[in-house]
């Protein structure tokens, strides 16, 4: 939004501005719900000690007419969010502090706790909050959330950006909602870089609208993949293209241990333009002929990652 509003709503209140702004709550993700059923958008507290939660916009004005949940649950972060009605569940992530997350990236505070680990399952009807499933030091910093397209699968799927794993969301035998991981990306081993070990960082996933396929971005590792997910227990690796990243072969970085690669891969030119980041948020045309890539993830981020990329 281009402009800057106050509203209150159930004695907090919101800057309603740019995510980028400092503002007393950051928005998030938005959501529609079906038609003239407005819009569920997450918010998050800037402060270090933060806490989660959604607002219901007005689906004309996008003005916001209330929190969405309905008891007052307070989750330490937020990020994004995924809903299948008919089987009456919400499905949200957590990214981390928005505090932390604005000065850069720093492992330290990983073990303080400071980046989410946690998938959050909500009743869609009742606009409570069911359970939490921790996925461990597997699951750090659940970024983007997917259900499948067809509105009756009960199957999605969630990117963990710092572990570099997909984990699949399903109801197990006992029809409760779970979790497993089926898809790892290996770090590379290096030198010249941040840690010694480097990760991914899958920053966005999305499905096709055939529920065939699962794309994923590695915004440190500059890598886009294609993965076949017929079978959505074992997801098949189908393709895979280096849109720039740090592991490119003419930088700063040398890999000195690649589980997957011989090779470090060129530097990509579009039009005579280097790409100086990795692949970040993805779209798909409704066709799935076109697959569309940013390579910004977020400023003091990419201040600190791809420095050449802000200038």
């Amino acid at each position: 939004m281009a402009d800057s509003r106050n509203v209150e709503v159930e004695g907090m209140q919101y800057e309603y501005t740019e995510k980028r702004t400092e503002s007393r709550r950051r928005m998030q993700t938005m959501r529609e719900r079906a038609a003239g059923g407005g819009s569920v958008v997450h918010s998050a507290r800037a402060s270090s000690c933060s806490s989660g939660g959604f607002l219901l916009l007005d689906g004309t004005t996008f003005e916001v007419k209330s929190r969405w949940q309905s008891n007052d649950v307070k989750l330490p972060f937020g990020y994004d969010f995924w809903y299948q009605p008919r089987h009456n569940v919400m499905v949200s992530t957590e990214w981390g502090s928005p505090n932390v997350l604005k000065t850069g990236f720093n492992p330290d505070d990983v073990s303080k706790g400071l980046y989410g680990t946690h998938l959050n399952i909500w009743n869609w009807k009742e606009k409570t909050l069911r359970k939490r499933i921790d996925m461990g030091e597997e699951g750090i910093m659940p970024l983007e959330v997917r259900f499948m397209h067809n509105p009756d699968s009960s199957v999605g799927f969630v990117g963990c950006a710092l572990s570099s794993n997909i984990f699949r969301i399903f109801k197990n035998e006992v029809d409760e909602w779970d979790v497993e991981k089926v898809i790892d990306v290996p770090s590379k081993k290096v030198e010249g870089w941040a840690l010694p070990d480097m990760p991914g960082i899958i920053t966005d996933i999305l499905i096709s609208m055939d529920d065939r396929y699962l794309y994923a971005s590695n915004w440190i590792h500059g890598d886009l993949r294609q993965y076949d997910v017929s079978d959505t227990a074992h997801p098949k690796l189908t393709g895979q293209v280096f849109i720039g990243g740090s592991i490119v072969s003419d930088g700063a970085v040398k890999v000195v241990e690649d589980r997957e690669l011989d090779e470090q891969p060129p530097p990509r030119y579009i039009q005579g333009t280097r790409i100086d980041a990795g692949p970040q948020m993805l779209q798909l045309s409704l066709d799935g002929k076109r697959l569309y890539v940013t390579t910004s993830l977020y400023s003091p981020w990419d201040r600190q990652f791809y420095p050449d990329l802000i200038k």
